[in-house]
């Protein structure tokens, strides 16, 4: 266990609200393109979770459909 574990862990939607709110003014061209391509791929990846998770859910849901008799 290190510190960090012990440190309280910020909030999904503070680290949303942060990003949202940073000041991009100070960032050069070459740095924004490189941040748009990043957060490009987070929805790719986040996307991804969805459909996972989506499918997951069905298989549980038609599982026990099976299971009570219907």
């Amino acid at each position: 266990m290190t510190i960090e574990d012990l440190e309280p862990r910020r909030g999904q939607d503070q680290t949303l609200r942060d990003l949202l709110r940073e000041d991009l003014d100070n960032y050069s061209v070459e740095d924004l393109e490189a941040r748009a391509e990043a957060l490009r791929g987070e929805i790719v990846r986040t996307e991804a979770a969805v459909h996972a998770k989506r499918q997951k859910k069905s298989a549980a849901d038609a599982f026990f459909r099976l299971g009570d008799g219907a």
